[in-house]
C-alpha cells in the first residue's frame, strides 16, 4: 500500500442515484450480471424528481424494474438523499462502500471507507468485481477545543477549503481524530466528509465512537456498532490540526468552494435567496437550529427562503418537534426531501442575485441558472440572512436581537420510516422481471479502439477547476436527458463554448478532436456522463496539466487518453483551432512519454500519462466494457 501505487478494494456495498443510476442500470445489463453480489446495493431517487415531463418518471420506473430484476434495494422519490439516508438505515462503521455520486464519501463519518466513483464502476462492484484506487496519502487532521456558539460543522469544513482550496486534498484521505471530535454528532462529522469531495480527498475518514454508537441507537441499529479508532501509536503522511475555539462563521464566494472569507467581512452584502438543505447540511440539528432562530420572526420580502429536508424521517422529526410549523410561519417554502436545488432541478436564482446556500457546490451555472451568483455558508448564517435581507454574521444577527445560541431539544429516538424503502425480489423471482424502458432511454454508445496515430484538432481550450457541471451540465433543461446520451452530448461544455456539440459533429467521429485543459481538470461529481458525452462527439484526447481524480479515471473507463503535460509552460503554446499529432499511442503499456507534435505551430511538446497496466488495456480497447466484452 504504497501512496500512487494501485491497490484494489473488496466492496461491501454500493449506492446509485436517479442521476447516475440509469446507466448503471445498463451496465448490469451489457455485464450480462443476474443478480447482485454485494452485501447490500441501493438505488435511491433523490435527484430528477421534478416531473415537468414524462422523462424523468420514466427514469424512475425503469430504476425500479432494474433494482427489482438485479436484487437492489430501492429507495421511492421523496424519501431522501441518498447520503444520509444510506447512513441512516444502511452504514454499518468498518465496511466499504463506492457510489456513483462523489458526495458518497460522507458516509466516512460512520468510519465506512466510502468512494465516490464513476457508475461503471460501482456496476462493476455489484458484479463482486474489486475497486481499484491509486493508494492514497493520509492525512491526520487533530481537531482539538470545542466550536463556538453561532458556528457549526460547516464553518470546520469551510476552513480546511480556505486553507487549502479545492485541489489540496488529491490523492489524499483525510482522518480527523482528536479531543475535539467528542463535541461533534455523527451528522456534524457527516458534513465535513461530505464536502472533502470539495478538496478533491480520495475519502475522509472519522473514527467510530461514542457519537457513532448514539447516531445508531437513536436509528434502532446500535447492534451495527462497533468501535473503530485509530491505535495511539498512529502515524500519517501528512498532519495538521484545527482548534475548534478558534473557528468563526466562513462564507464561501460565487463560484468556487475554495473562495473561503469569514463572513464578517462580506457582512452587508444584499441577498435574495436562502437555500437550506442537501447532502452538505442534512441533520436535524441544521434545520431545527435555523427553525430556532426564525420561530416568531418573519423572514424579509425580497428574500426566498427555501427549505429542502434531506429524508422523509428528517421531514417526520422536524414536524413532530413543530419546527416545521415555525419555518412555514416565518416565510419559508418546504420542498421534496431530495437533492433538489444543490442540483439545479428547482428553486434556481435570479441572474445577478445573490443566493445563500448550505449546499457543497457553487460551480458556475450548477444552480440552473447560467449566470448565478450563489454563496455556500452555514445553517446559522443562512437564517440570520434570510432575516436581514443581507449577509449577515450570525455572533451580530444574536447580539442585536438579543438571542441566546438556541437549546435544541432532538429526539434520542428518531422517527425511523422504512416503508419507503423496497426490499430486494427473491431469485426466482427477480428473473423474472424485464426492466420497463421508455423512449427516452437509449443504450450506450458503440466505443471503438484508440488508434495507433491520432492526428485532431484541439477543439476546446480551457482553464483551471474546470468541473464536471461545466463539462456535462446539471440543471432542470439537462438532467431529465441522463439516459438519452445523443440528447445529453448536444448539452456538452455549452456552459463554456455553447458551439462545441455543433462542432464536433462538423468534424465526426473518424479524426475526432482534443481538449487541452489546465489544472484539477474535471473536478467535482463523479458523473460519468462528462465522460461519455464528448466521447459520443468525438473526443479522444485530453491534454490537461492535471486530473481530478473521479474524471480522470472516468475517461479510461470509456476509452478516452487522459495525459499530462511534461511541462505545464507548454499549455500556453496551444490554442484552440491548433492540429496535434499523437503517434505510436500502441505503445502505452512500454512507454509512459509521448512526443505530442503542433502541425499549425510547428512546435513539439512532451505529454505523459499516469495509466496503470490495467488502465492502458481500457483506454486501447476503447473502453472498459470493450476490453470486457473481448475478455474470454
Amino acid at each position: 500500500m504504497t501512496p500512487g501505487a494501485e491497490i484494489a478494494l473488496r466492496i461491501d456495498q454500493t449506492l446509485t442515484q436517479d442521476a447516475t443510476g440509469t446507466l448503471v442500470m445498463q451496465e448490469l445489463e451489457a455485464l450480462g450480471l443476474d443478480r447482485a453480489r454485494t452485501e447490500v446495493s441501493v438505488q435511491y431517487v433523490d435527484h430528477n424528481l421534478l416531473q415537468a415531463d414524462e422523462k424523468n418518471a420514466e427514469d424512475h420506473e425503469y430504476l425500479r424494474t432494474a433494482a427489482q430484476r438485479f436484487g437492489l434495494w430501492f429507495s421511492k422519490a421523496g424519501n431522501g438523499v441518498s447520503h444520509p439516508t444510506h447512513m441512516q438505515r444502511f452504514g454499518v462503521p468498518g465496511k466499504t462502500l463506492a457510489g456513483s455520486d462523489s458526495h458518497t464519501c460522507a458516509a466516512g463519518a460512520l468510519s465506512m471507507l466510502a468512494i465516490g466513483v464513476g457508475g461503471l464502476e460501482v456496476a462493476l462492484a455489484i458484479s463482486s468485481q474489486p475497486l481499484y484506487v491509486r493508494m492514497p496519502e493520509i492525512w491526520g487532521i487533530e481537531l482539538e477545543g470545542e466550536l463556538p456558539q453561532w458556528c457549526s460543522a460547516k464553518d470546520v469544513i469551510l476552513e480546511m477549503l480556505r486553507r487549502h482550496g479545492v485541489s489540496g486534498a488529491v490523492g489524499r484521505i483525510l482522518e480527523y481524530h482528536g479531543p475535539g471530535l467528542a463535541t461533534l454528532t455523527a451528522m456534524d462529522r457527516h458534513v465535513i466528509a461530505n464536502m472533502g469531495a470539495e478538496l478533491g480527498a480520495t475519502t475522509t475518514v472519522f473514527p467510530s465512537d461514542e457519537q457513532v454508537r448514539a447516531f445508531l441507537a437513536a436509528e434502532g441499529r446500535e447492534h451495527d456498532w462497533v468501535e473503530l479508532t485509530a491505535g495511539a501509536d498512529a502515524e500519517y503522511d501528512l498532519e495538521d490540526a484545527i482548534d475548534l475555539s478558534a473557528i468563526e462563521p466562513l462564507i464561501a464566494e460565487p463560484s468556487s468552494p475554495g473562495k473561503v472569507v469569514p463572513v464578517r467581512e462580506v457582512a452587508g452584502t444584499e441577498i435574495a435567496q436562502v437555500v437550506i438543505g442537501s447532502s452538505a447540511n442534512p441533520g436535524l440539528r441544521d434545520f431545527a437550529v435555523a427553525a430556532a432562530m426564525v420561530a416568531g420572526r418573519q423572514t424579509v420580502p425580497q428574500v426566498s427562503f427555501d427549505v429542502n429536508p434531506t429524508s422523509r424521517e428528517i421531514l417526520t422529526d422536524l414536524i413532530e418537534m413543530g419546527a416545521v410549523t415555525d419555518l412555514v410561519a416565518a416565510g419559508a417554502r418546504i420542498h421534496q426531501t431530495g437533492c433538489l436545488g444543490c442540483i439545479g432541478m428547482g428553486q434556481a436564482p435570479a441572474v445577478g442575485r445573490n443566493s445563500l446556500r448550505t449546499m457543497p457546490r457553487n460551480f458556475p451555472g450548477r444552480s440552473g441558472t447560467e449566470e448565478d451568483s450563489v454563496w455556500l455558508c452555514s445553517p446559522e448564517t443562512a437564517a440570520a440572512s434570510a432575516l436581514t435581507g443581507v449577509i449577515t454574521d450570525p455572533r451580530e444577527w444574536a447580539r442585536t436581537v438579543r438571542m441566546e445560541y438556541p437549546k435544541l431539544a432532538l429526539p434520542t429516538r428518531v422517527s425511523v420510516n422504512t416503508t419507503m424503502l423496497a426490499a430486494p425480489l427473491e431469485p426466482e423471482r427477480a428473473r423474472r422481471v424485464r426492466p420497463v424502458k421508455g423512449p427516452n432511454i437509449s443504450s450506450l454508445p458503440p466505443l471503438t479502439p484508440l488508434p495507433d496515430r491520432i492526428q485532431a484538432p484541439v477543439l476546446l481550450k480551457v482553464g483551471d477547476d474546470v468541473s464536471t457541471d461545466e463539462i456535462s451540465p446539471a440543471g432542470a433543461r439537462a438532467l431529465p436527458f441522463r439516459s438519452n446520451i445523443p440528447k445529453l452530448a448536444m448539452f456538452t461544455f455549452t456552459r463554456i463554448d455553447d458551439s462545441y456539440p455543433e462542432r464536433a459533429q462538423q468534424i465526426g467521429a473518424e479524426s475526432g478532436h482534443i481538449v487541452v485543459g489546465g489544472e484539477n481538470y474535471g473536478q467535482g461529481s463523479s458523473r460519468e456522463h462528462a465522460a461519455i458525452t464528448p466521447r459520443y462527439l468525438g473526443l479522444r484526447v485530453v491534454i490537461a496539466k492535471s486530473f481530478a481524480r473521479i474524471h480522470w479515471q472516468n475517461l479510461a473507463n470509456f476509452g478516452v487518453l487522459a495525459l499530462e503535460f511534461a511541462e505545464p509552460a507548454d499549455y500556453d503554446g496551444i490554442d484552440r483551432g491548433d492540429v496535434l499529432r499523437l503517434e505510436h499511442l500502441h505503445d502505452l503499456a512500454r512507454t509512459t512519454s509521448f512526443q505530442v507534435r503542433n502541425l499549425t505551430k510547428d512546435a513539439v511538446f512532451t505529454a505523459r500519462h499516469r495509466l496503470s497496466p490495467r488502465q492502458v488495456e481500457d483506454v486501447l480497447a476503447g473502453g472498459l466494457i470493450p476490453r470486457l466484452a473481448r475478455t474470454p
